[in-house]
């Protein structure tokens, strides 16, 4: 793996992954800070949301940790992190308006969504198998390693569908968001900036593990090129 062109491969890849971090923490750090005008919490913001369209039922929950907000559609309900559940920020607005977008999402039986929540268990597995799979066929070598890579690349195929679906559920889920916090006056027209400021810097995080599983997948199949 570790020849003259791995780096072509695992450079730009880290180089925007790092990037995407630094811009992520910097605006959700700058915005954080930056209460809106109408006051509401995120989790108040992401409850007007839900009962707005017709999700009365659907908890909003506390969890514990930075940006471990997320939307479960096995269990159907939001879990946002304490500094944006009961934070008054744009930022926290922000991103739990995104959370309540995937439940919308759900409930409109949004195509991609349901296309990511079927390739979920199968990615979770991919994820640890590609590696052994290329680890077992590196220690038999030979004409082993060649169809063991073969294996691998078929894998690791899949982690990276996954991850190309997920930039359209994400930048909906946004697109959904942003409209909604306007609709019902969550946010004013002049704070919409800054929301989509959070919002997109977390989409990049997105677009760099898009970037670096195919540069990844790429490579492999390089390798395997170099060996025919």
């Amino acid at each position: 793996m570790m020849d003259s062109t791995y780096l072509l491969f695992a450079i730009p890849g880290l180089i925007l992954g790092l990037y995407a971090q630094f811009k992520l923490m910097g605006t959700y750090s700058r915005y954080l800070r930056v209460p809106t005008n109408r006051g509401l919490t995120g989790a108040q913001a992401a409850r007007t949301i839900l009962d707005n369209s017709g999700l009365h039922h659907m908890p909003v929950q506390e969890v514990g940790g930075r940006l471990t907000d997320h939307y479960d559609p096995t269990k159907k309900a939001l879990f946002l992190s304490s500094e944006n559940f009961h934070g008054h920020s744009i930022a926290a607005v922000g991103v739990a308006a995104h959370e309540a977008g995937h439940a919308l999402q759900h409930k409109a039986a949004y195509a991609p969504l349901q296309f990511r929540m079927m390739m979920v268990p199968v990615t979770r597995i991919a994820t640890f198998a590609w590696m052994g799979i290329f680890i077992l066929g590196m220690v038999l070598g030979g004409a082993y390693f060649s169809k063991f890579l073969g294996i691998a690349i078929a894998i690791f195929a899949i982690i990276t569908l996954f991850q190309v679906i997920t930039l359209p559920v994400e930048y909906d889920a946004s697109r959904r968001a942003k409209a909604q916090l306007l609709n019902l006056g969550l946010v004013q027209p002049q704070e919409s900036g800054g929301v989509a400021r959070v919002l997109n810097a977390a989409a990049l995080t997105y677009v760099a593990a898009m970037v670096t599983s195919v540069l990844t997948l790429l490579r492999l199949i390089s390798l395997a090129r170099s060996r025919e």
